[in-house]
């Protein structure tokens, strides 16, 4: 391999070890080692929804059993949705069957050039397709989900394409993309579409074991980076979480989609345009403690 490029090697580490099946390819001899794993609202649960207030522009929460609604504000509202995109667009990559093996390179058209966030992958680094696929879920790395789309098959305006017409398959009609990253304000959705969408990427195990492992390392030469969840109650072990995905841009505000295991049972949470760096953890737990209610206040206090 030519000098001008860096070699990669990714390990993942602290895993959230919650699946409830294992993998059932498993991992093969790669770079990855896995170690552990603004209005009203309306409820159906019994409780008073004027006392549950949320800052998130749009939320809804639906028991993913069945299907009830639990919780409603604004749910059918368009917004942009940031990096939930990347939710869609790893479920079209493993959809299409490609080599999670075969070897990445980071080009100079996978940069940001429309925000110009940051990545900490540089030009030219090498890394497995499910490499590219972890960073971009678990650490929201722009330039990994580019490439991701960029190696589709077909190109990138053929997985934008693909994911276009999965959203039509699945219903979603008020879901569009314009790009696998999220960077672009045309990529929209609805907190109720969202909800279906999250459901649908729960069935994937390799999105499930993705989002929800807390950090990973990079060795590129003698250089060592450490990616983290871009989702902190990853790291909080009062919540039981199935799958996380976070967003954020200055149009589609600060966002969050969970599936997690509240009030004893699997539901879906999605909040949208939350102003503030706490607000969408804040909304989370605040639905968290509704949800459950004071019957089991002890045992949330005890965590």
């Amino acid at each position: 391999m030519a000098k001008k490029y860096f070699i990669t090697t990714l390990a993942v580490v602290l895993c959230m070890g919650m699946l409830p099946v294992p993998l059932a390819t498993g991992f093969s001899k790669s770079a990855i080692i896995l170690a552990s794993h603004r209005n009203s609202l309306s409820t159906e649960v019994g409780r008073d929804p004027r006392k549950l207030i949320l800052r998130s522009a749009f939320a809804l929460v639906e028991d993913q059993q069945t299907g009830e609604l639990l919780i409603q504000k604004q749910a059918t509202a368009v917004s942009p949705i940031a990096s939930i995109t990347k939710l869609m667009t790893a479920m079209v990559v493993l959809d299409a069957k490609i080599d999670l093996q075969e070897s990445l390179t980071i080009e100079s058209g996978d940069m940001d050039t429309l925000r110009h966030s940051r990545s900490r992958l540089p030009v030219g680094i090498h890394l497995a397709r499910r490499d590219a696929l972890l960073l971009a879920l678990m650490a929201s790395d722009n330039r990994s989900a580019h490439a991701l789309g960029r190696t589709y098959p077909g190109g990138f305006a053929a997985c934008i394409t693909a994911m276009n017409t999965k959203a039509q398959s699945m219903g979603l009609l008020e879901t569009h993309f314009e790009d696998t990253t999220g960077l672009s304000k045309g990529n929209v959705s609805s907190a109720r579409d969202l909800a279906r969408l999250v459901d649908a990427a729960y069935q994937y195990r390799l999105i499930r074991e993705f989002t929800t492992c807390k950090k990973a390392i990079v060795h590129s030469g003698r250089r060592v980076m450490e990616f983290h969840n871009t989702n902190h109650l990853i790291q909080n072990p009062r919540w039981r979480i199935g799958l996380s995905k976070t967003g954020f841009t200055d149009e589609a505000g600060r966002c969050l989609v969970m599936q997690a295991h509240v009030a004893r049972r699997p539901v879906l949470i999605v909040l949208l345009d939350s102003q503030g760096k706490l607000t969408r953890v804040g909304d989370a737990n605040r639905i968290k403690q509704w949800l459950e209610g004071p019957s089991l206040a002890p045992r949330i206090r005890k965590g």
